[in-house]
């Protein structure tokens, strides 16, 4: 009851639009217009957040993706070769998560078609997810009734149903050594530069344990290559599905830092904010329960996973609202090579809408 080309069209649509996170604008008017045309009525919050109330029967169930994708996001094109939607290479996709509201969207649709009975529904898109999950931080959820909810915003095959995703907190490390002129008097300097990489040099990073990771991402500094660098700057995270580990590694970093910075008579400055903190829900909980049966009413075998990644979904946790992130099966995200095969897009569409005929059979029962 999907149709398929209007949701090949709908997703490719979609990617043509520029979404870079915090210029989601455009994005959002096209997800609006496209609400619109379903006779409902979206709003959007101070934060540019998009909401949709659904009518149907029951407790609504929140529906969750978001608009922005990750750079490069700007001049996108959809290649459909062979049966999958790719990249045309020189951005992202941005499957990651243009795939998720297009599924969303054509569900509704196909509702509205047939006329089927079903379970009434909240829809959110959300703003800056891949920034910080930002505009669900920021969601005004005191216009929601929703305390159940799915987001569309997981890796691998379709029938994927994640319990558990990591805390994450960013850091910010400043490092304040002496410039001096490099060829005339560099014992007279203290390189930021090379304390910097002997602090990365004893920092634990990569993978740390099954549930804990870090990450240095970018390094910014120095002034000329004849200066002894006086300022360098690392900016990096840590994740962990358990809280005490996160509070660790973050520590562990720190140390790394501040004895590096004493070896050579530098200052640091060590920032780390955590963003979100962890999810995990129980595996007979009934939100659960209910993807499990949408899973199996599409002829899939639900399974259970846990994740490195963080989405709307801790925050929405955190915020009194019951939800687990679905697998829609997308691939090489946050690349130049992201692809989402077109069953898997199609299934996710089906999925969305076995959430809400299943929904209403639970509620009637």
């Amino acid at each position: 009851m999907i149709n398929r080309q209007r949701l090949i069209d709908t997703f490719t649509t979609l990617v043509r639009i520029d979404n870079p996170s915090g210029q989601e604008q455009q994005m959002a008017a096209a997800v609006c217009a496209l609400l619109r045309e379903l006779g409902l009525t979206p709003e959007q919050d101070a934060k540019g957040n998009v909401i949709a109330r659904v009518p149907g029967a029951g407790e609504p169930l929140l529906l969750n993706a978001h608009l922005d994708s990750v750079a490069p996001a700007v001049g996108k094109q959809a290649v459909i070769d062979n049966g999958v939607i790719r990249s045309a290479g020189d951005t992202v996709l941005g499957a990651d998560d243009l795939a998720g509201v297009a599924a969303i969207i054509e569900a509704l649709r196909s509702l509205r078609e047939t006329g089927a009975h079903h379970r009434a529904a909240e829809v959110v898109f959300t703003v800056e997810e891949e920034s910080g999950l930002t505009g669900a931080r920021q969601l005004d959820v005191s216009r929601l009734r929703a305390r159940q909810g799915v987001a569309l915003d997981l890796n691998g095959p379709v029938g994927g149903i994640c319990i558990a995703a990591p805390a994450q907190a960013g850091i910010t490390v400043t490092f304040i050594g002496r410039a001096a002129h490099a060829g005339v008097a560099p014992e007279e300097g203290i390189s930021a530069i090379v304390v910097a990489a002997e602090a990365i040099s004893h920092m634990p990073l990569g993978r740390i344990d099954h549930e804990t990771t870090a990450n240095i991402g970018t390094i910014q500094g120095g002034a000329a290559r004849n200066i002894v660098p006086e300022r360098v700057t690392l900016v990096g995270e840590a994740r962990s599905r358990d809280e005490a580990k996160l509070q660790r590694q973050i520590a562990a970093m720190r140390q790394a830092c501040e004895e590096a910075a004493a070896r050579h008579g530098a200052q640091v400055e060590f920032v780390a904010k955590q963003s979100y903190g962890p999810q995990r829900i129980a595996p007979d909980a009934p939100i659960v329960q209910l993807c499990q049966a949408a899973v199996r009413r599409i002829g899939l075998e639900p399974r259970l996973v846990e994740t490195g990644g963080g989405s709307d979904v801790n925050i929405l946790n955190m915020r009194g609202i019951e939800a687990v992130n679905l697998s829609i099966a997308y691939e090489a995200i946050h690349s130049t090579n992201e692809r989402i095969a077109i069953d898997d897009l199609e299934r996710a569409a089906q999925l969305v809408r076995a959430l809400l005929e299943v929904g209403v059979a639970e509620h009637s029962a």
